[in-house]
């Protein structure tokens, strides 16, 4: 199963994962995208590949936060650096296909999103109470 969290707030988010967790009696693994995304090519894909693997055998909730880091809009190939975000992209889609468990991508605008990814998505869950705050 693939979610989205869209426009909520951090509050919101982990109620909503929380709840979630509880009816599903799942635990929660928040992925890191920090610690994830990689300027060296090859890295990331590499990075994903071991939390999939290991979330396989430990039947968790993947969440990943703040995801539109993840999702650069997938473009025209125009350099290599589109080649390889591309590439990032549909390495991501590969692994939730073959993925069991449950995936939840939190963000506060899914407009740069995949298509491909929203319509693998089961639930969309949308939130238009999330006001940025003005500076």
């Amino acid at each position: 199963m693939i979610a989205v969290f869209s426009g909520m707030s951090k509050s919101e988010k982990l109620s909503a994962l929380q709840k979630l967790a509880r009816s599903t009696q799942k635990n929660i693994f928040r992925v890191d995208l920090s610690q994830i995304i990689s300027v060296y090519i090859g890295e990331t894909e590499k990075n994903l590949g071991k939390i999939f693997n290991q979330a396989a055998g430990n039947d968790w909730i993947l969440f990943f936060d703040e995801a539109d880091a993840l999702f650069g809009k997938r473009t025209d190939v125009k350099d290599s650096h589109d080649r390889y975000a591309n590439k990032e992209v549909v390495y991501l889609l590969q692994q939730l296909e073959n993925f069991k468990g449950m995936a939840v991508f939190a963000s506060h605008n899914t407009n740069n999103f995949p298509e491909v990814l929203k319509s693998r998505c089961e639930s969309i869950i949308t939130s238009n109470r999330y006001k940025k705050p003005k500076i």
